[in-house]
């Protein structure tokens, strides 16, 4: 650990509840991966066509958090922190006992809802129980397991998937999740914030709409097989909510999100780099468990356990993140290190059959590396300009759309998956191969493109120093 606890001991549990429910959100975004064919054969679904587990937990998530930090200040940390684990816990009963696939993007919306309160309702409990000298401290010690989940997840998913079977994947959230709710109501502070205004319940619709309309659109083109009249219709609906939203925002006194916030350059640029960048390293943890065990034939711990080098060569890579944005500054290291994420993306197109183990390895070390670096550039760029009133909408505005980009980069993936698949006119085996293939060369395209976003900040925006890399290592 980083950093020691404090000597109060019930601040100390305090910290571990939160930091078990970091560890129990972050790790249900990655353990799915690696079980999603094995949920397919008992489910009788296509391999390729569960992307919607994913996509409800990811896109449920992006919705609910804008509402999360008002629902705290009005009701209370300690009462939304427990409803929170509570939904998540009823939410991974109901996933294990899925009999369809219906039923189970149901139930991920249950557990998205929940896990979506989690991890901002735990943050906003320390910024209000402990000292402003202490709460960066605080922060450190609760991230740690929140980066420990995306660690194991995949690993811990193909293990559980091929030993027991994939239920057990939600199943170990019931008991952790039992615990941390007891912990909760002895030990956490029930923080309100006083005096709180009403909820921007008409603008918060507004965004729910776009967000989700886009959404469906995009899946529409593949897994439910809308016809292009509905998915033109949806587009156009997104983009109308997202339209009316900016004229409500302007007229409204305290908006969920205030323009000003746009005014702000970096602020801007990072924002929209999160949104377009993450489209394709944030379909990566879906495509490639996929495609080593539909196309390769890897078993579910074999192909969890390939994911290793992604999540520890990104750890290691974090040091190299601070040096790089010191030494060049943020416009150099985005605009470069983008161009290298999609180049590295796109070369996944090269896995074959036969092909040296070894190389697959470096892969995947480079892939998380390079994606680490993107990482904490792009969040620090977004947030190193927000301080007073526009920090904390501007960190939510920017944790919503990192869900969001999860749910679209999937989304995209499942599209082009499903585009490619039906050219080729084969559903199984090896033949499926030459569809991940162009999914991988397209999706680096699109990541290496979105580079020009970052060429908008200009040359002479300030080098990062290292605790703002810091700060934003632990978002």
């Amino acid at each position: 650990m980083p950093t020691s606890l404090p000597d109060d001991r019930n601040l100390r549990i305090m910290l571990w509840v939160v930091a078990v429910g970091f560890f129990m959100q972050t790790l249900d975004s990655t353990i799915v991966n690696t079980a999603l064919p094995a949920m397919a054969a008992s489910l009788g679904e296509s391999p390729l066509s569960m992307q919607s587990v994913i996509i409800a937990y990811s896109l449920t998530m992006a919705v609910i958090i804008p509402a999360s930090g008002w629902l705290a200040d009005r009701f209370g940390t300690r009462t939304i922190f427990q409803i929170a684990i509570a939904l998540f816990v009823l939410g991974s009963l109901l996933c294990a006992w899925a009999q369809s696939l219906t039923v189970l993007v149901i139930a991920r919306v249950v557990q998205g809802v929940g896990g979506a309160m989690l991890l901002p309702v735990g943050r906003l409990s320390v910024l209000r129980t402990f000292p402003r000298d202490q709460y960066l401290q605080a922060l450190s010690f609760v991230a740690i397991p929140g980066m420990i989940g995306p660690l194991i997840g995949p690993t811990l998913g193909g293990w559980l998937t091929q030993t027991f079977s994939w239920h057990w994947i939600f199943l170990i959230n019931v008991p952790v999740g039992v615990i941390g709710a007891l912990a909760t109501v002895r030990y956490m502070p029930n923080a309100r914030l006083p005096g709180i205004g009403p909820f921007d319940l008409g603008g918060y619709f507004l965004l729910a709409t776009a967000m989700v309309t886009l959404s469906f659109a995009l899946d529409g083109l593949a897994e439910l097989g809308f016809q292009p009249a509905v998915v033109l219709m949806l587009l156009i609906a997104s983009l109308g909510a997202l339209t009316v939203y900016v004229l409500h925002a302007r007229r409204r006194k305290q908006p969920l999100f205030p323009l000003r916030l746009f005014r702000i350059h970096a602020f801007s640029v990072g924002l929209l780099g999160n949104l377009f960048a993450r489209i394709g390293n944030g379909a990566m943890p879906f495509l490639i468990p996929l495609t080593l065990q539909v196309s390769l034939g890897f078993s579910p711990i074999k192909a969890g356990l390939m994911m290793l080098p992604v999540t520890a060569a990104g750890m290691a890579a974090k040091r190299l993140a601070t040096m790089l944005i010191e030494k060049y500054g943020y416009r150099v290291v985005l605009t470069t290190n983008t161009v290298l994420v999609g180049i590295v993306i796109a070369s996944f197109a090269l896995i074959a059959p036969g092909r040296p183990l070894a190389l697959t390895i470096i892969q995947l070390a480079i892939f998380g590396a390079v994606n680490s670096i993107q990482f904490t550039a792009m969040n620090t760029v977004t947030l190193k300009d927000l301080g007073g009133n526009t920090a904390s909408s501007g960190n939510s505005m920017l944790s919503m759309v990192q869900m969001l980009s999860m749910s679209l980069a999937v989304t995209s993936a499942g599209a082009l998956l499903s585009t490619f698949q039906q050219g080729i006119g084969r559903h199984s085996g090896m033949a499926v191969l030459p569809a991940f293939h162009t999914t991988f060369l397209c999706l680096g395209v699109i990541t290496a493109a979105s580079a020009w976003i970052f060429l908008q900040l200009p040359p002479e925006v300030a080098r990062g120093t290292r605790e703002e890399v810091k700060q934003a290592g632990e978002i």
